[in-house]
């Protein structure tokens, strides 16, 4: 039985980079043992005799998450429930990524010639977000449409730029693209902090910083504001189903790759628990409180990173009471991925939600560029879809 005092202890251990010392506490934990009373521990410490530090294969974390890291009999990692748990908390990628060094992307990797690509910050009590905005060349002061891109953890605006190539297809169809950037003192890995209660709600935490940022960018520029979405990859991902459901009067559609849905945690060992197992039937989703915005989903059948049934969770969130018609289309990216599209049609005829389920494929950005990270160039062009998509919606009148 998860005991939860355990586990707010295993977390705040885990957040001090104390790694050896939560897994003994959750091994304990799991084999039933009672945990040790506040007398046996030291500030900022738990006596457990005879624990090392684990010893973790560098190159194993370098990989695409396939079944584990070589880790040492001796260390405190050797139950399999907790080898792939702290594996991810050590290098970031339990939030969605892994932490592997890359060469960061050249400036025509990340937008067009003849466009712009500005940094500039967002301040308000909650903190403060640098961002990236893409300025199409066609810009003339006509009021354009705004993507808000959420990059996933470890990663940059440039890298995700270069990644997804968003930026060439909004040079194509004359869009502003901004890309905020999470902080390091913010979360260690750069992750979007999707899984605390916190950061889940309208006017406070980081959904205000994001908010704060999209609204920043339509005063200072002519932005159409019925045309305004949010899109991104695991954390970041997870993090705009959140802005789709909490200000749904400011984002018109949302896009969610390889994420997870709105209060599908919240802390830490939740956040664990939802990555490797999904949502399934006996698992309830917090609601956000908001009617849902329409949504393109994608996510691939072999994710080991975030399960790809916290794509049906998304899904269901999505569409939340609305009665839909339902279509199925099946497709083959050639020398690429096969795909399941299926479609959700309401009583207007209007497509709310599509959902891409990609065969074969894993945690990355489905048709992106090796020029940035995490992405997979077999397919299908998720950047493409997901802006096509976006366009097709627009808020309704007041």
């Amino acid at each position: 039985m998860l005991n939860q005092d355990t586990l707010r202890e295993a977390t705040r251990l885990t957040q001090a980079g104390q790694l050896a010392e939560a897994t003994a506490l959750l091994q304990r934990m799991l084999r039933g043992d009672r945990a040790p009373d506040a007398h046996s521990r030291t500030p900022g410490r738990i006596a457990l005799p005879g624990s090392e530090p684990p010893t973790v294969d560098a190159k194993a974390n370098d990989r695409e998450e396939t079944g584990g890291a070589h880790l040492t009999q001796a260390t405190p990692f050797s139950s399999p429930r907790l080898q792939p748990l702290f594996r991810r908390a050590k290098d970031g990628s339990w939030l969605g990524m892994r932490g592997a060094k890359r060469t960061p992307p050249s400036a025509l990797d990340i937008a067009p010639e003849g466009t712009k690509f500005m940094e500039a910050v967002y301040s308000n009590p909650a903190g403060s977000r640098a961002y990236k905005l893409f300025i199409p060349s066609g810009y003339r002061g006509q009021p354009l449409p705004l993507i808000v891109m959420l990059h996933g953890c470890t990663q940059s605006p440039d890298e995700f730029a270069a990644g997804t190539r968003m930026n060439f297809m909004a040079e194509e169809q004359t869009c502003f693209v901004v890309y905020p950037e999470q902080r390091s003192d913010a979360n260690q890995s750069k992750c979007w902090n999707w899984f605390r209660t916190a950061d889940q709600q309208r006017g406070g935490g980081e959904p205000s910083l994001i908010a704060g940022i999209t609204r920043q960018v339509m005063r200072d520029y002519s932005v159409d504001p019925k045309r305004v979405y949010v899109g991104g990859l695991s954390a970041g991902a997870a993090a705009a189903a959140i802005m789709g459901a909490a200000y749904n009067d400011l984002y018109a559609a949302v896009g969610i790759h390889s994420g997870l849905a709105c209060g599908a945690a919240t802390d830490m060992p939740s956040a664990f628990a939802a990555m490797r197992q999904g949502g399934g039937h006996g698992r309830r989703v917090i609601s956000c409180n908001a009617p849902p915005v329409p949504a393109i989903i994608f996510h691939g059948d072999r994710d080991t990173t975030v399960h790809p049934s916290n794509a049906g969770q998304v899904v269901e969130q999505a569409i939340g009471q609305t009665s839909t018609q339902i279509a199925l289309h099946r497709g083959q990216i050639p020398g690429g991925h096969a795909y399941s599209r299926t479609t959700h049609t309401d009583a207007d005829a209007r497509k709310i939600l599509e959902y891409w389920n990609i065969h074969g494929a894993g945690h990355a950005w489905s048709g992106g560029s090796p020029a940035g990270s995490y992405t997979d160039p077999r397919g299908p062009d998720a950047t493409r879809e997901m802006l096509r998509f976006f366009l097709d919606h627009s808020l309704p009148a007041k």
